[in-house]
């Protein structure tokens, strides 16, 4: 999470009904054990370019390999991003990102090798089953640097490759306690759609706006006009972790983190079985200060 500001100007919605967030607990995903999202969640040691390696083998023993699985080198950027594809039945996209750089303060497991480590899972969750749209799950780079990875994604893609992108779920700083929705920088439709699916599921959901700390890497795909949401676990008593020594292992709720992992998973399920349908457009993108 980067210590800039930004203003959203901006929102898209998604249309959803009653009927498919009654359907989050059976929506088809497989529910990995809280072993296997500890035994990831561990595996952060190392400057930026030894967490990219550890993401890409994460990934593979998670399933995406081969051609699903690629490195994208970023200009002016330390390592590379780490992007995996989950084919749908749809070219239509739904990206999920977080970033696994961090700053030299601490063990940046929080912030944010907890979002990334946390990719690999969720597309092992989702692969169980033929998808409706195409799942992009990717680990970007020097977001701490501001947003190089994220930008770099998203001003090579072509017209066409945005326009198929739907939506934007961006993970920042997640398990240091219960999920929070980052709502100034989200998605009101989308936060919805998670609050249903949270209120069936039983587990915690809170906002939390944390706009005087900075931005995330949500920003780069608001500028294209995309649809994003941001979740995190920031509150007032315990922001004093972020880009601190504080930032180790210990400073994670593993229960929380759990938690976490299952309201995703369950959200981008129903996310995809449910569809997406965007508002018209005419609404002005985030703009860049």
């Amino acid at each position: 999470m980067v210590r800039k500001k930004y203003r959203l100007v901006g929102v898209l919605a998604i249309l959803l009904t009653c009927a498919a967030v009654c359907r989050a607990q059976s929506a088809q995903h497989f529910r990995l054990e809280p072993d296997t999202i500890e035994s990831r969640l561990r595996q952060y040691e190392g400057k930026d370019a030894e967490r990219r390696i550890t993401l890409t083998r994460l990934f593979e023993e998670a399933g995406c390999k081969d051609n699903r699985l690629r490195v994208q080198p970023v200009k002016r950027a330390d390592a590379p991003n780490v992007i995996c594809t989950l084919p749908g039945r749809s070219e239509k996209v739904i990206i999920v990102g977080a970033h696994f750089d961090r700053v030299d303060a601490g063990d940046g497991v929080a912030d944010n090798w907890s979002g990334a480590s946390l990719l690999p899972s969720l597309y092992q969750s989702l692969s169980s089953t033929m998808r409706r749209y195409t799942f992009v799950f990717i680990g970007f780079s020097d977001e701490e640097q501001g947003f190089i990875g994220s930008r770099f994604y998203v001003n090579q893609l072509t017209e066409e490759e945005l326009a198929s992108i739907q939506v934007m779920i961006n993970l920042d700083t997640l398990g240091l306690d219960s999920t929070r929705v980052w709502t100034s920088k989200s998605d009101p439709g989308l936060v919805g759609l998670l609050n249903k699916v949270a209120g069936t599921m039983q587990l915690p959901l809170h906002t939390m706006d944390v706009d005087d700390m900075g931005n995330s890497d949500g920003s780069s795909f608001r500028k294209k006009g995309i649809p994003t949401m941001t979740l995190h676990s920031v509150t007032r008593q315990n922001m004093h972790i972020l880009h601190s020594k504080r930032d180790k292992y210990q400073a994670i709720d593993r229960d929380d983190y759990y938690d976490t992992y299952k309201l995703i998973a369950a959200y981008l399920a129903i996310l995809d079985q449910k569809g997406i349908r965007i508002a018209p457009p005419g609404v002005d993108a985030e703009k860049d200060e």
